[in-house]
């Protein structure tokens, strides 16, 4: 028998795009594991009164918030207490887990960083999985808010680039059309075990195939930093339509939903293309959650910054520089563009990302995975996050449970 326990009873439990209904989760105060939902007496009961309970959210490319960019290096304890503060927040959005972003930088800056991002829980707050380094192997053309004087090519390794802490990078972003791109996709998913996705590419439909069957598993952020889908020739969104057993199969895809950088309807028609293969991502940065007005750059981009609203670009052009919304908010746009449920939208930004990043220890709601979950209300918002079985926020007015 478990020693002590808490049931979590009238609920719908988000799993695999569906409700399942008139089933308990109980969770292990003592591990902050989820337990078996049957055969369990006693411990502290929690009605829900029919609340959606989901797996907490995953942030699979993000490069800051409130003030903080990734690439923001100081020393590391300034760098430790920004990255803390920053878990912190997130849970108010929903994330229990993220992925530090770390665009295209110099050499030095990499080797810099890199070592302060090795995976790690903070108390009460959302969990560093790693790094997502998105670049510098990328095609000038489709620079996008990068700095193109910084880029690599692919036949300048891997290791040479991020140094020593490469095993703290749990995904790449790269253009597979540059010379050697194939020989670094197989150096990094087999001798780094690191994901590859493919984006700010000029690469052609037959070219992104060529990387899957190299090792690449993703494209990122569709469609934004890459060719356009045409009738007779698709490009690599393309991808996300082959079959299942196809081999190598369909990609996994993130896509932006703040409404700026995909119109709702295109966003619509990526996320039905594939369900079980699409991510929702934020792509913030360090202006989200900050008032309008003229930003200075950092070691990413030498410009000032413009943010209006919900849109940032370069001063003096149409330049997009990431985002500045959340993941939680992109759960929601995604269920009122398309209609999809819930529980499906949950799964762009659960399930989906865990099975893409191959984690096993949290992202689903099942026995011996962490008791990382929120608390949903019919239109998506989140209400309460729990971290190893214990809440760390919930939403102002919401009352405590007795």
């Amino acid at each position: 028998m478990p020693g002590s326990f808490t049931t979590f009873t009238n609920c719908r439990i988000c799993r695999n795009g569906i409700f399942v209904e008139g089933e308990r989760l109980v969770i292990s105060e003592d591990t902050g594991l989820i337990l078996e939902s049957t055969g369990f007496v006693g411990g502290e009961i929690v009605d829900l009164d029919d609340a959606i309970v989901a797996p907490g959210f995953l942030e699979l490319h993000t490069n800051g918030v409130n003030g903080f960019h990734f690439t923001h290096f100081a020393d590391e304890e300034q760098y430790g207490t920004k990255l803390k503060e920053t878990a912190e927040y997130y849970v108010t959005k929903g994330i229990t887990g993220f992925w530090a972003t770390i665009p295209t930088v110099s050499t030095d800056n990499y080797q810099k960083i890199l070592p302060s991002l090795a995976p790690r829980p903070f108390d009460n707050a959302a969990s560093l999985l790693g790094a997502h380094a998105e670049g510098p192997y990328l095609h000038a053309s489709k620079k996008g808010a990068h700095n193109s004087g910084l880029f690599q090519q692919p036949f300048t390794s891997a290791d040479s680039i991020y140094g020593p802490s490469i095993s703290n990078i749990k995904l790449v972003t790269l253009a597979p059309e540059l010379r050697s791109s194939t020989p670094l996709i197989h150096s990094l998913t087999n001798n780094h075990s690191i994901r590859v996705s493919l984006g700010h590419t000029t690469a052609t439909y037959e070219q992104g195939l060529a990387a899957l069957s190299a090792g690449a598993t993703c494209l990122t952020h569709t469609l934004n930093a890459m060719n356009p889908i045409h009738h007779r020739d698709p490009g690599l969104a393309g991808l996300i339509t082959l079959p299942y057993k196809h081999n190598p199969p369909p990609p996994y895809y993130t896509i932006l939903t703040d409404g700026v950088h995909i119109h709702p309807n295109i966003a619509t028609l990526l996320y039905r293309a594939n369900p079980h293969r699409a991510i929702l991502i934020s792509d913030s940065i360090e202006l989200t959650n900050l008032p309008n007005g003229t930003y200075p750059g950092h070691s990413q981009i030498p410009h000032p910054q413009v943010k209006l609203d919900n849109r940032v670009t370069i001063e003096g052009t149409d330049t997009l520089i990431g985002a500045v919304s959340s993941v939680d908010e992109g759960v929601k746009n995604l269920i009122k563009w398309s209609g999809c449920g819930v529980a499906e939208a949950v799964r762009c930004v659960t399930e989906n990302v865990v099975d893409f990043m191959g984690i096993t220890d949290r992202g689903i709601l099942q026995e011996g995975r962490r008791a990382d979950f929120v608390i949903l209300d019919d239109e998506g918002v989140v209400l309460e996050t729990w971290i190893g079985g214990k809440q760390v926020w919930r939403a102002e007015g919401r009352e405590e449970y007795h």
